[in-house]
């Protein structure tokens, strides 16, 4: 049977997608990269794509950790509607572990959000309850081929919290933080403590929710 491909941003999301039945394809935050990555596979090799990873927050509901099921990814072009089966097949796993999911749309970005307002924008503008910079490509290789899409996201920065404008280029191309770039951005000015203590503790509670779904989901990301 092929694999799922889990498509992420980050380092951290990639080593929590793998494991049997996943293959595993990060960009660091880059959609461009993630298009290139992607077009470069000599074939799609796989039986589902799955969008896996943290996002920001755009429904004000959301706390840090929730977790957010796609039903479909939003674009300025139209939107990708997602695989009902497979997400139901997550949801009930999530259920049947204790877990709860929020089934939603989600949007698809080529930048980070990083402001209140711009995040307020996109709610008011699409409805949709969380944002990444990911699922939109994922999704659009999904459809090219004909394969099942879904998108597993848990909440990182709420709707409320801004993220602070480092951030947008705090990523090595492979998905590990940049350290140094934190640091100069410390230096600079351009950051605060408080900021990354904040940013620390969102992220820490997005990976805790993102990890707990991630286990029971299982092989293949729960997919049938």
């Amino acid at each position: 049977m092929h694999p799922v491909l889990a498509v992420t941003g980050l380092a951290r999301e990639a080593r929590l997608a793998a494991g049997p039945g996943v293959e595993v394809v990060g960009a660091g935050g880059s959609p461009e990269r993630l298009r290139a990555l992607l077009a470069a596979r000599p074939a799609p090799g796989c039986r589902a794509v799955v969008s896996f990873g943290i996002a920001g927050g755009l429904d004000p509901a959301l706390a840090p950790g929730a977790v957010v099921i796609g039903t479909a990814i939003v674009t300025e072009t139209g939107r990708h509607e997602a695989d009902a089966a497979i997400r139901g097949a997550v949801l009930a796993a999530l259920a049947a572990a204790g877990l709860r999911g929020r089934a939603a749309d989600i949007v698809g970005v080529e930048a980070a959000v990083l402001s209140r307002a711009a995040k307020a924008e996109l709610r008011a503008r699409t409805g949709a309850a969380a944002v990444d910079m990911e699922s939109h490509v994922a999704a659009a290789y999904a459809a090219r081929h004909g394969l099942p899409f879904a998108a597993i996201r848990a909440v990182c920065d709420p709707a409320d919290r801004a993220l602070p404008a480092f951030a947008a280029h705090a990523l090595k191309p492979n998905g590990e933080p940049d350290l140094l770039a934190v640091l100069a951005a410390l230096a600079r000015g351009q950051a605060r403590i408080g900021e990354l203590v904040g940013l620390a503790r969102d992220s820490a509670a997005a990976f805790k929710g993102l990890g707990r779904c991630r286990t029971c989901l299982g092989a293949g990301l729960g997919i049938p």
